[in-house]
């Protein structure tokens, strides 16, 4: 027909079963569903070339023969009127204005944390998927994409995101190897991990929960299966920082289980311990001394014990300043400038805040 555009591809491969050819262009829906089949399929390539077909107003259909081959027929509508091979560079600019930049541009990540911002990061090597899932999600979270694990430990590293799905099968480091490495980083230690994994029973699910893994998806997964188990792991974790978050004492071995976590938190309160009586000491040093930028810090902070540096600082003061009044005989005076306070009415203001009582209520019921 001169109004229709055909074009048709076509293979001498293995062929698809006539009983299974009605639904190779749902979404998910794998022709071979076998855990040993040869090619690894994720049922979203057919069904989004479908979508987009229809959306064009043509067709696609199939025909296939067991041992001999497919042949994918794609049939589009031809209006001359529309075909135009002219330049538009005000459309090009707003395309390379609204793009994002693979996260291996990145060498410095500032640009992209916020303390505020949920991140979720997106380790996944099929294309298709990864742009399939960050579709899914967002919008209600800033989305990072890594191609591999390699690439994931670098992105995590520098943007300490709120929580990682992975894929389990991927080159260059798969996602047991890339989770224990999550796991045993003290910037990323405490961070939720989803893992997609096509592999069924006891075993791989064993293997991914000594690497740490929060949750799995079994592929294919349902979009809402997706949705809330992001959102109820990224609970989770706010309900955590909001207990510690109003803690009076930092405990790491009660702050979290994890190893890397704990190692975490008790150097971060020996190099306060060692600098305790400097009020001249900023975030910034802070930071420095942990090897952190300041919004990696913050976002490590707030994603462990739901306060950011400075926060975390003046209550590690406080905390001192109750030992030190249990403890001694030193005036509330004295205690504030040990503890790093230059000013005893903002001292007394701060202590009242976290502890319901002025420093000299304080001990008078401690005593």
């Amino acid at each position: 027909q001169t109004d229709i555009v055909e074009i048709r591809g076509k293979d001498s491969g293995i062929g698809i079963s006539k009983d299974r050819l009605p639904y190779i262009f749902d979404r998910f829906y794998q022709a071979d569903p076998s855990n040993t089949r040869r090619y690894e399929g994720t049922g979203i390539g057919l069904a989004l070339a479908h979508e987009l077909i229809t959306l064009h107003n043509g067709s696609i259909g199939v025909e296939s023969e067991e041992g001999v081959g497919t042949e994918f027929i794609i049939q589009l509508p031809y209006e001359k009127e529309l075909v135009s091979d002219t330049h538009d560079p005000v459309l090009n600019e707003n395309i390379i204005g609204e793009a994002v930049s693979p996260p291996s541009a990145f060498s410095n990540f500032e640009a992209l944390l916020s303390e505020h911002d949920e991140i979720i990061l997106i380790v996944e090597d099929n294309d298709d998927v990864r742009s399939f899932i960050a579709e899914q999600l967002r919008g209600e979270y800033k989305i990072l994409e890594a191609v591999n694990g390699r690439e994931g430990i670098t992105v995590s590293q520098g943007t300490i995101p709120d929580l990682i799905i992975t894929d389990l099968m991927m080159p260059e480091m798969d996602g047991y190897e890339f989770s224990s490495k999550i796991r045993s980083d003290e910037k990323t230690s405490h961070i939720p991990i989803i893992m997609l994994t096509a592999k069924a029973g006891l075993d791989p699910k064993i293997e991914g929960l000594e690497a740490g893994i929060d949750a799995f998806l079994n592929k294919p997964f349902h979009v809402k299966e997706l949705l809330i188990t992001v959102k109820t792991l990224i609970q989770q974790r706010k309900n955590l920082k909001k207990q510690y978050s109003s803690i009076t004492f930092f405990k790491p071995s009660v702050i979290s289980k994890r190893s890397a976590d704990q190692s975490f938190l008790s150097k971060a309160i020996d190099v306060f311990e060692n600098h305790m009586h400097d009020e001249h000491f900023r975030v910034e040093d802070y930071a420095e001394s942990l090897n952190m930028s300041v919004s990696q810090l913050n976002r490590k902070l707030n994603g462990l014990v739901g306060q950011p540096a400075g926060n975390f600082i003046r209550s590690l003061r406080l905390q001192r300043s109750v030992e030190l009044l249990n403890q001694t005989g030193k005036t509330v005076a004295e205690i504030c400038y040990e503890v790093g306070f230059n000013d005893q009415a903002y001292f007394s203001r701060a202590f009242k805040k976290q502890f319901g009582k002025s420093p000299s209520a304080f001990r008078k019921i401690s005593s």
